[in-house]
Order: C-alpha cells, then structure tokens, then sequence
C-alpha cells in the first residue's frame, strides 16, 4: 500500500484496525510481539513504532478513561435499580477496575497510535531511507 492512499484512510478504518491491534499505516503488521511488548518496526510496511519518550503516555488516558467510564455508568445504574449496596458488585467493580487496564492496555495504544495517525498522519513515515 503506498502512503498516499493510507493517508486517505478513514478514522473508522484506523479504529478497525486498532481494534485487531494492526499497523495503522498498512493494516497488515501486528502491532505486539508479546502481551506488553511491541517490535521496533512494522515488519510489513517498516512503520518505526518508537515514538518520542511520553509519546504513549496518551493511551493511559484512553485506557483509565475507558475504565472509569464503565465504573460509573455501572455503579448509577446499580444506585438506580437498588443493587447499590451489595457486596458483590463491590468485588465485582473492584476486580473490573484492577483487570480491566491490564487486558485494555495494548488496545489502548493501538488506539492511541492509530488516532495519532489519523490526524498526523506525516509524523508515522518511516525513518527507512529505501521506502
């Protein structure tokens, strides 16, 4: 895929792609080489994936916006139907608040990446002289 036409790719095609957790420049390239770690480059298009230090510090907000996101609309909605003040949906909210991040993180920045790509999409070229 030529950068020409990747710069023209939607924002629902980028989270399409960030939700399968893919290079958001060809789509193609996984963006994890383990559960927390990501490779150097996109071993399809050679998308260098080191940013700038603090750069996915954004996915942090993504991730804890998300979560406490869902914590709320969870806990009104059990003050309003009277489930409030149960003990399981204390645990429940609790082992959703310490589980949840851990399993969102690496969506979180593939989201963070791909958003960062949509509306930059000239600060992801790759460093690569031959490309």
């Amino acid at each position: 895929m030529t950068e020409n036409r990747s710069q023209r790719v939607g924002f629902w095609r980028r989270v399409g792609r960030a939700l399968r957790l893919r290079c958001p420049r060809c789509g193609c390239g996984a963006l994890f080489a383990g559960w927390f770690q990501m490779p150097v480059k996109c071993a399809e298009c050679g998308l260098d994936l080191r940013r700038e230090p603090g750069f996915y510090l954004g996915s942090i907000y993504v991730n804890y916006g998300l979560t406490a996101f869902v914590v709320t609309v969870t806990y009104v909605w059990a003050m309003a139907t009277g489930r409030g003040q149960s003990r399981e949906l204390f645990w429940g909210m609790l082992a959703f608040c310490l589980l949840f991040p851990l399993w969102f993180f690496r969506y979180a920045r593939s989201l963070w990446l791909g958003m960062d790509q949509y509306w930059d999409p000239d600060a992801l070229k790759s460093k690569d002289p031959t490309r």
